[in-house]
């Protein structure tokens, strides 16, 4: 695992930011821009590999901070009509970043006194919102030296952050945004994304002896991997396997000829030893193909902000050091992301406008 120092200076200033305010008035008009661009960008739908209608929206309202702000927009090449986005307001010292896409399935806003609902409201769109909340706040108050970077794919295989690690700005600092409740993570596990497949042979069900599952073998390889002890970590907890997907077979009187699982192991340090056990587990019984690898990451605490540890993976060990030392903080709560609960509290929204904002400032060069 990576280890990062404190960032210097940092903690007296957060120390007073105040840790909960309520939530503002509807007469807030910037308040009330913010509710109203997350539900645009939840509203339109951004499932993992289908951006495009986000991007060019998105690289609509950047544009406009641009010419207001005397700034640039880029889109950064990812994969066919695949982009990222980038806006910059001189030469960037700190970045903020998050990810377009989203988990499937898609489903439209909603809102009520408290909170807003719908795919991507808290995982990540609100914190896109705020991002460019905090950014307008700060070229309001005459900073600059500081982008925004939007990518693709992070929910899949972060290809978005791998393309933009390829292609750094300069950033020292990167503010990365994921559903945390606006408390800065100490630290985040890791992930292994496996593929196991089982071959068979073909026959007619009336005589499976004439043939061999490849279903049977793929149930029996899963079983052992089920069984396998795995390392844990005194702040990061146990690694965790979920076998997210399976699929195989012909038809129901046909003998499988083959069958695969993907797999999804959380991981709290080297993945040595992690990769060692699923390979003794499943044995000559199937094939595990590695499609994707993040490393777990620690951060030190600042004074300041309350604090947590997360078990999910972002892009902030894919994107640094490319784009500068990481923070990760953002509002919402992963417990209702990827479910059909989906939500964002308005206050943690409009607070992550003030914590963001705050924390670039004081990171920033001054005069």
């Amino acid at each position: 695992m990576e280890r990062y120092r404190e960032v210097p200076g940092l903690e007296p200033y957060l120390s007073r930011i105040p840790s909960s305010p309520a939530v503002p008035s509807q007469g807030n008009t910037s308040v009330e821009n913010l509710f109203a661009l997350t539900r645009k960008l939840v509203d339109i739908e951004s499932v993992s590999g289908n951006e495009t209608a986000l991007t060019a929206f998105l690289f609509d309202e950047l544009s406009q901070i641009v010419s207001r702000y005397d700034g640039r927009i880029e889109r950064m090449a990812v994969e066919g009509d695949r982009c990222n986005l980038f806006a910059s307001w001189g030469q960037p010292v700190v970045t903020f970043s998050t990810h377009m896409d989203t988990v499937p399935p898609f489903f439209a806003s909603a809102e009520d006194d408290e909170f807003i609902r719908g795919r991507g409201s808290c995982d990540a769109k609100g914190i896109i919102a705020a991002m460019m909340g905090a950014a307008e706040r700060l070229l309001r108050d005459g900073q600059r030296n500081l982008g925004l970077l939007f990518v693709a794919g992070e929910e899949r295989d972060s290809i978005g952050a791998k393309a933009a690690a390829r292609q750094p700005r300069g950033s020292k600092y990167l503010i990365n945004g994921e559903p945390t409740e606006n408390h800065l993570a100490l630290a985040a596990k890791g992930a292994l994304r496996l593929e196991i497949s089982a071959a068979g042979r073909m026959a007619h069900s009336a005589y499976p002896e004439l043939g061999e599952s490849a279903i049977e073998r793929l149930l029996d390889a899963l079983e052992a991997l089920r069984k396998v002890s795995l390392p844990a970590d005194e702040l990061l907890g146990p690694t965790t396997i979920n076998i997210g997907t399976i699929s195989g077979g012909r038809a129901p009187n046909v003998v499988a000829d083959a069958a695969k699982a993907e797999v999804f192991v959380r991981l709290v340090g080297d993945p040595g030893p992690v990769r060692e056990a699923v390979s003794n587990a499943v044995r000559d019984r199937a094939h595990v193909k590695e499609t994707g690898y993040t490393s777990a990451m620690r951060f030190e605490r600042v004074d300041g902000l309350p604090t947590t540890v997360v078990s999910y993976v972002s892009d902030a060990p894919v994107l640094s050091p490319a784009w500068g030392k990481p923070l990760l903080i953002g509002p919402g709560s992963i417990r209702v992301a990827h479910t059909e609960r989906e939500s964002v509290s308005k206050r943690q929204l409009a607070d992550a406008v003030r914590i963001y904002a705050d924390l670039a400032a004081q990171l920033l060069p001054r005069d």
